[in-house]
């Protein structure tokens, strides 16, 4: 296919067209821009980069060994159904296999209130397909997980934040938030939330306030869309009662495997009310017909042959490990700044001392060989510069206590560069040069 003979044109800057089909695209595409953490990745992967950046879980700990046999014998014996078609819904023995897991939070359902996604992140996006229009607005924590935020972007919602403290989200300001949206004739339809291991913050919704936040988005007529990627990684092995086990109608439930076992399969659900559900369903085969019949087998595959909960109990142990490694380091290299202590997950949420950038900081990180994602990414309106998203989960904690090392290293010569010339002085041109990095990562 080749591009229009007069096609709209767009801005040109030079004289050089940038883009034919700029006229071409719908309006939501405008506000489309990549993930700061994605641009990220090509820096901060390279080996001699300590990589505090990104959320991967550390795989080496699985029993790859077992998982091979395991997944040789169900491409040997159920091949021909693995690489076939399936349900949009997704696979009936998977789902009741989900059952068992999200039991261990007090989800009582049945298989059918199941919707299998290709990771959580597509029920984020089919979640948001089916209720926002141009416009709504959806209240999230502040801060907030970058991939929501993108995902909110593209619909054209709103996005209208409520702040957390060390008991997760206040009660006391998301109703007076969703008072105000109502008096000034804000359409307000999702309430999002990660109680759990907070990303970034690394906090925990209390048990106190999670009947109290329910019973204000109910009283609101708000639905609560609980994304919960983290709930099983508490380090004291405890879990608090999943939202939608204190409130079946009102709570869209999010899961995924992709931290409990493996990212790479790309399976999650959502476990919603059966009217939800069913366009939930149809959303899924409009997009994608079904997800993968092979990653749902081999998942079911695991959980009836491994020990699942013992794997999760030593993620648990070496996530611990990772996190006290991380605080330790902060507490012994960067004293001047604060931290979140996360009781499980894979993240600390670190307040850098006054006048400290982290966005326009990250250039001379990489150049000192240690990556992070600045505090702007979490934020619908880019506030947030003067914190940052240290990740514990993957880096040995040998490689922990060196990254930080290196970043109070950064953040001690940031000091005295804002002491002499302002916050944000000394900006660096190419984002992707580890030599001469950018801050343009957006």
């Amino acid at each position: 296919m080749t591009a229009p003979t007069n096609p709209p044109q767009p801005p040109a800057t030079g004289g050089t067209r940038l883009d034919p089909w700029f006229g071409a695209y719908a309006e939501r595409a405008h506000g489309m821009r990549a993930s700061e953490i994605r641009a990220l990745f090509s820096v901060a992967n390279r080996p001699e980069v300590v990589s505090l950046a990104g959320g991967m879980p550390y795989l080496d700990g699985l029993p790859l060994d077992t998982i091979a046999e395991t997944v040789q014998h169900l491409v040997a014996t159920r091949g021909a159904t693995a690489l076939q078609y399936g349900s949009g819904q997704g696979d009936e023995s998977l789902r009741e296999r989900i059952l068992d897991v999200v039991r261990l939070e007090g989800i009582d359902c049945h298989p059918d209130d199941v919707v299998v996604t290709t990771g959580s992140q597509q029920a984020l996006d089919l979640v948001t397909r089916i209720f926002i229009d141009p416009g709504d607005v959806i209240v999230a924590e502040a801060p907030s997980y970058v991939g929501a935020l993108g995902v909110f972007r593209s619909y054209q919602a709103d996005v209208v934040h409520v702040p957390l403290d060390e008991h997760g989200l206040v009660p006391e300001i998301l109703d007076e938030t969703l008072t105000s949206l109502a008096a000034a004739g804000r359409r307000v339809k999702l309430l999002y939330t990660v109680p759990n291991f907070h990303n970034p913050a690394g906090v925990t919704l209390s048990a106190e306030r999670r009947p109290r936040v329910l019973e204000i988005a109910q009283r609101h007529g708000v639905l609560v869309v609980e994304d919960n990627p983290y709930g099983l990684l508490g380090f004291d092995g405890e879990t608090l009662p999943a939202l939608r086990s204190l409130d079946e109608d009102g709570v869209l439930y999010l899961g995924s495997f992709s931290k409990t076992f493996a990212p790479g399969y790309r399976v999650g659900w959502v476990v919603a009310p059966h009217a939800v559900r069913e366009k939930l369903v149809l959303a899924s085969e409009s997009a994608i017909l079904c997800p993968s019949n092979a990653s749902q087998l081999a998942i079911g595959a695991y959980l009836d042959t491994c020990d699942w909960k013992g794997q999760i109990k030593q993620f648990r142990e070496l996530y611990r490990e990772r996190r006290d490694a991380m605080v330790g380091a902060l507490a012994e290299h960067l004293p001047a700044a604060s931290w979140t202590v996360p009781e499980g997950g894979f993240y600390t949420w670190v307040r850098l001392p006054e006048g400290v950038d982290a966005r326009s900081m990250l250039p001379r990180a990489v150049t000192a060989r240690v990556a992070y994602v600045p505090g702007t990414a979490f934020y619908a309106d880019g506030s947030g510069a003067d914190h940052m998203r240290l990740s514990f989960c993957y880096p040995t904690p040998e490689r922990i206590r060196e990254g930080v090392r290196r970043l109070a290293g950064v953040v001690n010569a940031e000091r005295e560069l804002v002491e002499i010339f302002g916050t944000g002085a000394g900006l660096d041109p190419d984002p992707t040069d580890v030599e001469n990095p950018s801050p343009d990562l957006a």
